[in-house]
């Protein structure tokens, strides 16, 4: 399949694009930045996807995984509005086959930075918009919902033993997810999963399952 990726120099992205190369398929990649993915199958488009005019002339996307976001820096625009604007660009069309928008738990619990978990709720119900207009194509569209994960982006406060303390006290499983798992589910929900669409799959460890429940012992 050729599957179009946003956001594949670090983190999440590029442990899709690496998933997706191992197993056969080709993989575009756009970022603004570069990407150290070297694989006879990758292509890699330095774009920042704000710049719509600039976007490349892609055609017959198969799969579409909405994967290029960012916190407390312009989150509407890059998070949601370009993401949009990528997804009517490239997913709305006849030889498309899933799409994915990575999300975040915050869209559920609102528990994070007022315009990043705004701009991820708006994901929440463009996804399901977007089933609806995919379907008459056979094609699927679901958001992938993660918890904390191991990321660069995230070093501030995986690096912070008192604050990494307290983060663990919120998650069941007291660990975040890899790169590399949620990019297992991400190959899930676009290659083997066929009928479940329109929805948001939260991926988080239980960390929106608990919950402080305080009474006299």
């Amino acid at each position: 399949m050729k599957v179009l990726i946003t956001g594949t120099s670090q983190g999440i992205g590029m442990a899709i694009a690496k998933h997706f190369l191992r197993e056969g398929h080709e993989v575009i990649g756009i970022d603004r930045q570069t990407t150290s993915v070297q694989h006879k199958y990758y292509y890699h488009y330095q774009c920042d996807v704000r710049d719509y005019e600039k976007l490349p002339d892609i055609p017959s996307i198969n799969i579409l995984i909405n994967n290029a976001g960012t916190q407390n820096e312009n989150d509407i625009d890059i998070n949601l509005k370009a993401l949009i604007h990528i997804t009517e660009k490239y997913g709305i069309q006849e030889e498309i086959h899933s799409i994915l928008n990575i999300g975040s738990a915050s869209a559920h619990t609102g528990a994070e930075f007022p315009e990043y978990c705004a701009s991820k709720g708006g994901i929440l119900a463009y996804t399901k918009n977007v089933a609806m207009r995919v379907a008459k194509y056979g094609a699927t569209c679901n958001s992938l919902d993660p918890g904390g994960v191991l990321t660069p982006l995230n070093e501030c406060v995986m690096n912070d033993s008192v604050l990494w303390s307290k983060i663990m006290e919120e998650t069941p499983l007291k660990r975040w997810a890899t790169p590399e798992e949620i990019a297992a589910w991400a190959y899930f929900l676009t290659i083997t999963n066929t009928f479940c669409t329109g929805q948001n799959i939260l991926v988080d460890g239980g960390e929106s399952i608990n919950y402080h429940f305080i009474w006299k012992e």
